[in-house]
């Protein structure tokens, strides 16, 4: 966004925080880069997110075991100058029965095509895969076998040409062609033509992203974490720490009196970003300089926390 969006806008508290900080340069190329490695997850051809929130989002007795997992998200497709411009769950709702009916459907629709897709068993057939729609905006893809692909973010590509994100890797045509497929089978699925007709918008692709088996090893940093997002609470809860939703304030954060080292996950300002929303921006920007960092410098100051580290993304999360 244009250097604009600053003008006028007083962050004493942040400002003041960062003008006081020792400053050091982070690796990580994006939020779940970032996680995952102060988790201790090692990359595998992805990070392995989508294993890690499967363990958030299972339903009954599910167990991950020693699957491959792929992230298989629901999002919508529009052109826009030429491009195939995607538009993540952030812009739409999805409810779960709609959900539910658009991935029986693909896993009929593939059932004929010697890839079975109607059970939770794995199979020793690569191409005996399942859909599974865990979350009405969190769809899951299992594999008996590592495909041999590189995926990207959803987080990275949203709101970019989907054509220099695809899979990519020795089965990149395989895995496009199962993408086109599921595209043109939603282009015309009643569900989205009764969303079209309601004003709302078309969930016309899935997005494959975040795939690998469940990491040997995750372990926390942190006594607690708070967090809305799935990622950091199905980090945590893949070790063990505690885990709860984010508090709307520091003063409903402090009531929990919980020592130790905390990690607020505070990410409303990307998706403002990724999508324009200029005025919403600024507007979270301001919310997190009252309820957060100007209490939380308070609160350094009286020596009621001892440390406080912002770390932020090259994707301004």
């Amino acid at each position: 966004m244009s250097p604009e969006i600053y003008r006028d806008l007083s962050l004493p508290a942040i400002e003041t925080l960062l003008a006081k900080s020792l400053q050091s340069e982070n690796e990580s190329q994006g939020v779940e880069a970032w996680l995952c490695r102060t988790f201790s997850v090692e990359k595998q051809q992805d990070w392995p997110v989508a294993s890690i929130t499967m363990q958030a989002d299972k339903i009954g007795n599910m167990q991950v075991g020693n699957g491959y997992w792929l992230r298989a998200d629901p999002v919508h497709l529009r052109v826009e100058n030429n491009q195939v411009v995607l538009a993540d769950s952030r812009v739409f709702c999805i409810s779960p029965e709609e959900a539910s009916q658009f991935v029986n459907d693909i896993n009929m629709h593939f059932a004929e095509d010697d890839i079975h897709l109607s059970s939770y068993e794995f199979s020793e057939e690569r191409r005996n895969m399942v859909f599974l729609s865990l979350c009405s905006d969190r769809w899951y893809l299992c594999l008996a076998k590592t495909p041999i692909i590189h995926t990207h973010e959803l987080s990275e590509i949203t709101i970019k040409n989907i054509n220099n994100f695809l899979p990519f890797g020795a089965e990149k045509m395989f895995w496009r062609g199962v993408l086109n497929e599921i595209q043109m089978l939603l282009h015309e699925h009643p569900l989205n033509q009764a969303r079209e007709e309601r004003g709302e918008l078309a969930v016309n692709s899935i997005w494959f992203w975040g795939g690998g088996i469940m990491p040997k090893l995750v372990s926390s940093p942190y006594t607690h974490v708070w967090s809305n997002d799935v990622f950091p609470c199905a980090l945590a809860l893949a070790c063990g720490t505690d885990y709860a939703e984010l508090p709307t304030n520091v003063a409903t954060w402090q009531q929990s009196n919980t020592s130790g080292k905390h990690l607020v996950f505070l990410n409303s300002l990307h998706g403002k970003s990724q999508y324009g929303d200029a005025d919403g921006w600024r507007d979270s920007l301001k919310k997190m300089e009252v309820n957060w960092f100007l209490p939380l410098l308070g609160a350094l100051r009286n020596g009621s926390i001892n440390q406080i580290v912002v770390t932020t993304t090259d994707r301004g999360r």
